[in-house]
């Protein structure tokens, strides 16, 4: 490499034997920076792991309950759009695998291309991949030392999720398979992620990138689980390979090989392009001759809008086709086959009835919930990239405040906000209708309006974190989201006390249109946004500018 950050022609060979030493000291440097996110989605998958099978034992104890559960309600095309296609859910093994093989495979996904982005573009774009280089370091051994972080971090899911498993009481050996096609999907989309930051000349197209390859995968697991005669769909992409490898329900561990050979192509080609090209530059590289573009310049709030709003209408997009879907299958929804036990258990887990085509559009806005308040923390985690890239101390030079600037950044997430929850809200009510549903149309604009106070309470406590932790602000954010959902989800069928029910804020959402809209429970969960909101400007105001 030269002085200036250009990689050698020769750059690219493997590490010989003295530079293991220094490939070993990388992958441990790496290893360290992501132990934060690595131990927070460990400590989910655990907890996740565990509930499934113990909360399964309790909701369903009789065979009874578990035979009508399995001709009924795990059949429902409805139900396959969140975990997939159920095999054998009369069983505790069976049905722990179509959960978690359809929750986790997701998180797993997500897992890998944010592990993979941080540790190649993310390294780059900060300068330490460059200051590496200009040591003993080659660019086979960054690349490796890389590899050797990512795979750490991927057999830590695969351990946490073994001791959830073995903590639910399921046999040891059927578990580290189940684990296993779980991890393999974090392996997949860590060499996907890889490969977008050997394309993309920046982290947050990578990003992009990445998160597109997870949204692609996730549709045609739904096509394939809930279309007739498109299962083979599930053989292109990785979640669908999950699914395929059949845990506790027939196994075929030859299936494993997809992935693994999947997941090598793509690392070698990401090799290759690493290899070849320039240190903070991508494939995909805008070209130096592109008209320059003025629009959108004038103000704090319109630059902010021109940044994100490739970002916008990416989440608009996926979060409206999900409600389209959601809307159609709504149809398929019945109770008819159910014991008395299980309306008595998914009354629990929801308040309310869910198996009505009513009740489960009420039920899935709490989904739309969960997505809104992750893009409030995706808006909270651009604020914090345009400090950490220093960008914002050149702004704040010229005649703009702080409070301006979040200001700013905070009116563009509350109307993106409304505006995607509006959207979602026509395109369930399209859905269902085009199925023969009644439901009106200004209920599903209620139900959807009904998610606005949960989502700004996490957009406000994101901020906070934000203001007074800005270094790990990112991970607080998406932690307390996912935590409060997963708490939701499963605390009840844990038989977990009322008290203890009541800490996530999906507890206080009235599932409407089969319930009222709680008027106190919204104010107050808009007062301590508020509160948590002032909290943070002042925050702000007051501590200093950070890099990454």
């Amino acid at each position: 490499m030269t002085a200036a950050g250009h990689a050698e022609p020769t750059g690219g060979g493997a590490a010989g034997g003295g530079d293991l030493a220094v490939v070993r000291v990388l992958a441990a440097r790496a290893t360290r920076d992501a132990r934060t996110r690595t131990l927070s989605f460990a400590a989910l998958f655990a907890l996740y792991a565990y509930v499934q099978p113990a909360g399964f034992r309790h909701a369903y104890p009789t065979l009874a309950d578990r035979v009508s559960f399995a001709h009924s309600f795990a059949g429902n095309d409805a139900l396959r759009l969140f975990y997939g296609y159920p095999y054998e859910v009369t069983s505790i093994a069976g049905y722990t695998a179509w959960r978690v093989g359809g929750t986790l495979a997701i998180a797993a996904a997500a897992f890998g291309v944010l592990a993979a982005v941080r540790a190649f573009r993310g390294e780059e774009e900060s300068g330490r991949t460059e200051l590496v280089l200009a040591g003993r370091a080659t660019r086979g051994g960054v690349f490796a030392s890389a590899l050797l972080a990512l795979a750490s971090s991927v057999v830590a899911l695969w351990a946490a999720q073994l001791a959830g498993f073995a903590a639910g009481g399921l046999p040891l050996a059927g578990s580290a398979y189940l684990a296993l096609s779980v991890a393999s999907v974090a392996v997949v989309y860590a060499a996907v992620g890889t490969l977008a930051s050997q394309l993309a000349p920046t982290r947050r197209l990578a990003l992009e990138l990445g998160s597109g390859a997870v949204a692609l995968g996730l549709l045609l697991r739904v096509i394939a689980d809930t279309a007739s005669g498109a299962g083979w769909l599930r053989w292109v992409t990785p979640l669908g390979w999950a699914e395929q490898a059949r845990p506790f329900t027939g196994a075929r561990p030859a299936v494993l090989l997809v992935p693994a050979m999947t997941a090598a192509a793509l690392f070698g080609a990401a090799f290759v392009l690493a290899a070849r090209r320039d240190i903070g530059t991508g494939l995909l590289a805008e070209r130096e001759s592109s008209p320059p573009r003025l629009r959108m310049l004038g103000s704090p709030f319109m630059y902010a809008l021109r940044s994100q709003k490739s970002s916008l209408v990416a989440w608009a997009g996926s979060i409206g086709a999900f409600a389209l879907v959601f809307g159609t299958v709504s149809a398929s929804i019945g109770s008819a086959a159910l014991s008395g036990g299980v309306r008595r258990e998914l009354a629990k887990l929801s308040s309310a009835s869910i198996t009505t085509p009513t009740g489960y559009l009420a039920f899935v806005f709490l989904f739309f919930a969960l997505a809104l308040g992750l893009f409030a923390c995706a808006q909270v985690n651009a604020a914090r990239h345009e400090e950490g890239e220093q960008r914002l101390e050149t702004l704040l030079a010229l005649p703009l405040t702080r409070l301006r600037w979040l200001g700013s950044r905070v009116l563009l997430t509350v109307l993106a906000i409304a505006a995607i929850a509006l959207l979602a809200g026509l395109l369930a009510w399209a859905g269902a209708a085009a199925e023969g549903v009644s439901v009106s149309l200004p209920t599903m604009l209620g139900a959807a309006a009904n998610c606005l106070p949960t989502a700004l309470l996490f957009l406000a406590l994101a901020l906070l974190a934000y203001a007074l932790v800005p270094r790990v602000s990112v991970g607080v954010g998406y932690g307390i989201v996912a935590v409060a959902f997963l708490w939701q989800l499963v605390g009840s069928l844990v038989g977990a006390p009322r008290w203890l029910l009541d800490a996530t804020p999906f507890a206080h959402m009235a599932l409407i249109p089969v319930q009222s809209f709680r008027a106190g429970a919204a104010v107050a969960m808009l007062a301590i946004a508020l509160g948590a909101a002032a909290a943070a400007a002042l925050a702000f105001r007051r501590r200093d500018l950070i890099g990454d």
